[in-house]
């Protein structure tokens, strides 16, 4: 994978008008004539019809430099765990709150694509954030949040935060979001079974008989995402409220998916 070092960025992007040509080029790659009006977030031509590039990008409306917002994006970039508004709040020098929303918009970059999972598909799910109580038989999740994943072979992953682990939610994902004719492998959750049906094949595992691998049958792959994702959103966020994880499972699954290249492009060519 080829890097994108901090030296590179300082370069490409070394001021507010280095950003918003960037901007602009990426907006209005054959409009020709347009001219830099200094002071201003704008480009204009002889004849004086202006263009606002930031216009209908998550930098729209907000006072913070596009070179402070570039950074940020820069940050999450070359971070493995992601990044905090608190650290955002220090490397950038702004509020907690607008660190908050650089953060959130940054996130929303990194909503999952629609092109369909085919081939071979693990799909699970799991619990996040909440507490648990109780011991023995009464050992039960409290407060925890329902995510369901499926990750392709070799490719890329798709996680949902969902209402319930009933068939009827977990089925309507798996129609969503893998290619009929694909091959579904879970564990022994009675619901997957029912992909037969939908034009899926479908093998298990049995996890309560601690039977891990069946051939080519396993949930390795998802489980190992899961491990991660949990780790580093600890480690990272700490806690998070059930109303934003979905868009804190979109930046996992984002940087699962393009773990291959610079991240920063990626990130750059969805402003």
């Amino acid at each position: 994978m080829t890097t994108y070092s901090i030296s590179q960025f300082r370069r490409e992007f070394p001021d507010e008008r280095a950003c918003l040509e960037y901007i602009f080029k990426k907006k209005y790659p054959n409009v020709a004539q347009y001219y830099f009006v200094k002071g201003r977030k704008c480009f204009a031509n002889p004849q004086g019809k202006q263009i606002h590039p930031v216009k209908g990008t998550i930098f729209e409306k907000s006072p913070t430099p596009l070179v402070s917002w570039f950074y940020a994006i820069y940050l999450f970039s070359v971070s493995k765990n992601g990044v905090s508004a608190k650290e955002l709040q220090r490397q950038l020098d702004v509020t907690y709150k607008t660190a908050w929303r650089i953060g959130k918009q940054i996130r929303s970059l990194m909503k999952a694509g629609k092109n369909p999972l085919e081939g071979t598909i693990e799909v699970d799910e799991t619990y996040i954030g909440g507490k648990f109580q109780g011991k023995g038989k009464g050992f039960r999740r409290d407060n925890k949040t329902a995510v369901m994943g499926m990750v392709q072979r070799g490719g890329g992953v798709r996680a949902y935060k969902v209402r319930n682990i009933k068939a009827s939610t977990l089925l309507k994902k798996i129609r969503e979001n893998i290619k009929k004719g694909s091959r579904i492998m879970s564990d022994e959750l009675w619901a997957y079974h029912r992909t037969w049906g939908m034009g899926y094949s479908h093998f298990s595992v049995n996890h309560s008989a601690k039977e891990y691998v069946r051939g080519s049958a396993h949930t390795n792959t998802i489980e190992g995402f899961w491990s991660n994702m949990k780790r580093a959103m600890d480690g990272t966020y700490h806690v998070v409220s059930p109303k934003h994880l979905q868009s804190y499972v979109d930046e996992f699954s984002f940087r699962y998916n393009y773990r291959a290249e610079p991240i920063f492009s990626a990130l750059m060519s969805r402003i």
